[in-house]
């Protein structure tokens, strides 16, 4: 007796097949296809737009106004929910599928899912070369899709249907395994997405994906504690691993037994609360003194999730120590493996938990506690500093906005982040009260990233008050999913700081002898330079045309106002204000390698190499 099978189309097949697919961890079930974003062309919308109609009931659709920013919306759902569920995002061929590239290279970086569905050409080649089709003189089965190969951590073309059924499973194979997972590409030639085929009714049954928690290996585990055990001045670098497993409540048990001190990269920060006493902050090249301090003298760095990115390391300028040595607890072999490190490739919070009964008695010394106990509290002095504004009617420098906001989130707001001189503002000085409070993207440091990311976080987390934090720069880049967030009612806050350019890379630029060239938003001066008065460009217009609810704030009394406003409201609402330019928060504590120019006749891009020798002089290589 054969099989029962259904008839529909390869697109049909795929959407009821993503319906039925869940995620376990800890006995806790989500879907792991939550909804699907999508803008439709010749490319999908008679194949998987006419599937996502026909099977709506199961399937959530949501509107994007831009292809880039749908993924971004969808990282941004994904990193809310600590990777258990995920969603897909649905193109065209041609320049819609191209714009994903962005996004995906970002959700790969960071090692958060997302599902791809660009659509692609003729698998039949029938009515080559068709509208916005690559044509490649040599290679015909190249498509503009390819250039999705690299960001993506699984690929496949799907050129006849039931070539669907191993690849939709490996494509929620790699999206629910928390050492593979990034973004996935299937990419849709558009024919055989609107073709039928009798599919086997078992491949729409509902399916448990598993999300596991490797446990250590004794012999890994047993050299790990007994490396802690021999440290005098141990550091831990809590990452993104640490949120991403949950493992937070594992740190605080850990760090409250040992004594041991955690410093944090941008994706980790917030594994402690801001007021533990062995929470130093940030780490690296926007790190805090102490946590910077503390990992000059450090003879074992324990990286908890992380990947040591060049802001971490200070560009292999920071653990000068020359005995330090590196423990690394990571899911992934292939991060736990760098800076020549001792080894624990597990689970971040099956790890821990280990570790603390492994040390049972153990504690670093009093005078190390007291060390770095002395060095939070300065530190804290310097933050309240930045925050504090003793004159209510002026207008307000960027650190008092981040102060203003401090006073007005609740515990489990999420503000979110990822690009221009923010990050360094918020690495150094923001007090995360809560697990996923800190939303910074920084493994791309995508511009354009926050808004939609906003969108996905409160998709994910509905009720929670949502911050995006932008400057005019970033905003220009992409503020289409503003309506977006109108549209579906979405009340994401936005607070948009205009302060006339790219301030963050003006400053290193001067720093490298660039002399701020193309910065500013600025006219051109008699001389032909961006050096005129700035552009009478009116952005709280902009954002307000596009729907939402726009409140100006001049000074910061009125900002402080316009904040607790805009957390009271149920509808998306634009905080909008022009900074004093000049900057407030603490200079780097810790190096960061852009090359300088090694000739120059300028005399600014002379000093600056001058200045570049002398760095990279203590880099050192960790063997």
């Amino acid at each position: 007796m054969s099989a029962p099978t259904r008839r529909l189309t390869t697109a049909q097949a795929l959407v009821r097949f993503l319906s039925a697919q869940y995620t376990e961890r800890d006995g806790v079930r989500r879907r792991l296809i939550a909804g699907t974003w999508g803008i439709f062309g010749h490319g999908n919308v008679a194949g998987v737009g006419q599937a996502l109609v026909e099977y709506a009931d199961v399937m959530p659709y949501h509107q994007g106004r831009n292809e880039q920013s749908m993924v971004h919306a969808a990282v941004g759902h994904a990193r809310q929910l600590n990777r258990l569920s995920a969603q897909a995002v649905t193109t065209s061929i041609g320049p819609g599928a191209t714009n994903l590239v962005t996004g995906a290279a970002l959700a790969t970086i960071n090692r958060l899912p997302v599902l791809l569905l660009p659509g692609d050409y003729f698998a039949s080649h029938a009515p080559d070369p068709l509208l916005q089709q690559l044509e490649h003189p040599v290679e015909a089965d190249v498509s503009v899709n390819d250039t999705l190969r690299p960001v993506s951590r699984y690929f496949d073309r799907i050129t006849r249907p039931e070539a669907l059924i191993p690849s939709a499973l490996q494509a929620m194979r790699v999206l629910a395994d928390p050492a593979e997972t990034g973004a996935v590409t299937l990419a849709l030639p558009q024919d055989v997405q609107a073709e039928a085929y009798d599919w086997p009714e078992e491949f729409f049954a509902e399916r448990l994906w598993s999300v596991r928690r490797p446990a250590p290996d004794p012999v890994e585990l047993a050299a790990a504690v007994e490396a802690i055990r021999s440290a005098g001045r141990p550091l831990i670098v809590a990452g993104g691993g640490v949120h991403h497993s949950e493992a937070e409540q594992a740190l605080k048990a850990f760090v409250e037994a040992t004594g041991i001190p955690v410093a944090s990269t941008q994706a980790g920060k917030g594994s402690l609360r801001y007021d533990h006493p062995a929470d130093l902050g940030g780490i690296g090249h926007t790190g805090t003194a102490v946590s910077d301090a503390l990992a000059r003298t450090a003879d074992l760095v324990i990286g908890v999730g992380t990947r040591y990115t060049d802001f971490t390391t200070a560009s292999g300028t920071l653990f000068r120590n020359p005995d330090v040595r590196f423990l690394n607890l990571n899911i992934t072999g292939f991060d736990a493996h760098k800076l020549a490190a001792r080894t624990l490739v597990c689970d971040a919070r099956s790890g821990l938990e280990r570790l603390t009964e492994g040390l049972s008695g153990h504690r670093v010394s009093e005078a190390y506690e007291a060390e770095y106990r002395a060095g939070k509290e300065r530190w804290d002095e310097i933050v309240e500093a930045a925050y504090r504004a003793d004159d209510d009617s002026a207008v307000p420098t960027q650190t008092q906005v981040l102060g203003a906001l401090d006073a007005t989130v609740g515990d489990d707001d999420v503000v979110i982040n990822a690009a221009g001189s923010l990050p360094g503002d918020l690495h150094k000085l923001w007090r995360s009260r809560s697990p996923r409070q800190y939303h910074l993207e920084y493994g791309y440091s995508c511009m354009g990233y926050e808004i939609p990311a906003g969108i996905g976080v409160q998709q994910a987390a509905p009720g929670t008050p949502v911050w995006a934090l932008v400057g005019d720069g970033t905003y220009l880049m992409m503020p289409t999913e503003i309506v977006t967030a109108v549209q579906e009612g979405l009340p994401v806050n936005i607070v948009l700081i205009q302060n006339h350019g790219y301030a963050s890379i003006g400053g290193l630029s001067e720093e490298t002898g660039g002399e701020r060239f193309g910065t500013a938003y600025r006219f051109r001066a008699a001389d032909g330079t961006f050096t005129g008065a700035p552009l009478p460009v009116d952005l709280a217009v902009n954002a307000a045309s596009l729907g939402m609810d726009v409140l100006r704030a001049k000074t910061v009394r009125e900002l402080r106002e316009a904040l607790t406003a805009a957390r009271a409201s149920d509808r998306p609402t634009c905080v909008y204000v022009e900074t004093d330019p000049a900057p407030t928060a603490p200079p780097a504590e810790a190096w960061w390698d852009v090359p300088v120019a090694e000739t120059a006749s300028r005399t600014a891009a002379v000093e600056a190499r001058e200045r570049y020798d002398r760095q990279v002089a203590d880099r050192r290589r960790h063997l």
